[in-house]
């Protein structure tokens, strides 16, 4: 079993971390400037590092999060959600 990256292209990891139903869709919300990085925003070939936080837009909703993991391969919710640490307060 081999051991998952250290680093991840930011589309790549928006849609295995289920913000997005497509890879294509995670890259047209990059394209519209609604992801960033430290108030930067993001191209979809940048790369993710743990401890990263992001700022997005995802359907309706205002979110930042924190990169806590990668993956090799996109899993079910529950894997998704393993990827990140919610850091938006509770509505």
């Amino acid at each position: 079993m081999s051991e998952a990256p250290s680093r991840q292209r930011v589309d790549s990891w928006l849609w295995m971390a289920r913000f997005f139903r497509t890879r294509a869709a995670a890259q047209a919300a990059l394209g519209a400037g609604q992801v960033r990085r430290s108030g930067r925003l993001l191209d979809k070939g940048d790369m993710l590092r743990a401890g990263d936080v992001l700022t997005l837009v995802a359907g309706d909703r205002l979110r930042t999060v924190e990169v806590a993991a990668f993956a090799e391969k996109r899993g079910g919710s529950e894997a998704g959600r393993a990827l990140y640490r919610d850091l938006h307060p509770p509505a």
